[in-house]
């Protein structure tokens, strides 16, 4: 199934290339900025029926722009960027379905599973998604960090998704090499999360058109869902109407992300 997104950059909805986030704005690779407020495309989203779309912060200043898209679609989409145990129940409040973390739980490059207990105690394991997103490293996909820039030393694999999820609601993974530059999905990532992950699970990046949809949709024995963004009309692109994703998610009975 389909799963929408609004990506927040600088107060903006945007599309960038992945891999070049960091602290060197010289180095940004943008292939879209919309004049349309997040609102517009929660609205959107809620009208169509997408469910469980992620609204993800690209650092600071975005604040405004995720409560916005929150409050125009309650308990219809995720939030994540920037979110911890202290500012992760106001963001369910504002009306995120759930809060999506990666960061805050890694420390010095390694899970910190206190960390990750004391958010689950205080919001429950039904509420959080986990973000995965991950970059190549040799044979394996391990975990990066920090707007995508730092390794960590968690590997994808049976057992990793296996114990992480006793402690969230789905994964959200995000092919960080591919992300934003169209040139088609991972599809062995996509048969790992297939074949390993015991939760739902979101892949982002490198979609680039309809055919990726249906071939993510069977390699991933239709239990793991695609977000498209760079090639969506709705976002600048020029290679997937949005209103064929919507026609798919209705088609195959139903809608993306059960909330």
């Amino acid at each position: 199934m389909f799963r929408p997104c609004i990506d927040l950059h600088e107060g903006k909805v945007k599309q960038i290339v992945g891999g070049t986030l960091g602290d060197c704005a010289e180095a940004l690779r943008t292939n879209f900025v919309s004049d349309r407020p997040a609102a517009w495309y929660a609205e959107l989203y809620r009208r169509d029926g997408l469910r469980g779309g992620h609204v993800i912060m690209l650092g600071p200043g975005n604040e405004a722009e995720a409560r916005a898209a929150l409050a125009a679609y309650p308990g219809g989409l995720q939030v994540g960027g920037g979110v911890n145990v202290e500012n992760a129940p106001g963001w369910l409040e504002a009306g995120a379905s759930h809060v999506i973390v990666t960061s805050w739980v890694f420390r010095e490059g390694r899970v910190d599973w206190a960390r990750l207990d004391q958010l689950v105690s205080v919001i429950g394991r039904n509420r959080l998604v986990l973000d995965l997103s991950c970059r190549r490293r040799g044979a394996g996909y391990f975990v990066v960090t920090d707007r995508w820039q730092h390794f960590t030393e968690l590997e994808i694999s049976a057992g990793a998704l296996s114990k992480l999820a006793g402690y969230c609601a789905e994964f959200l993974v995000h092919a960080v090499d591919v992300e934003g530059l169209c040139r088609g999905v991972d599809l062995e990532l996509v048969r790992k999360l297939a074949d390993w992950s015991p939760l739902p699970a979101t892949y982002a990046g490198g979609a680039r058109s309809l055919s990726d949809l249906e071939e993510v949709t069977r390699v991933g024995q239709g239990r793991i869902d695609l977000t498209i963004g760079s090639a969506l009309d709705i976002f600048g692109g020029t290679r997937v109407r949005y209103e064929e994703v919507v026609a798919f998610n209705r088609a195959r009975g139903g809608l993306a992300g059960g909330v």
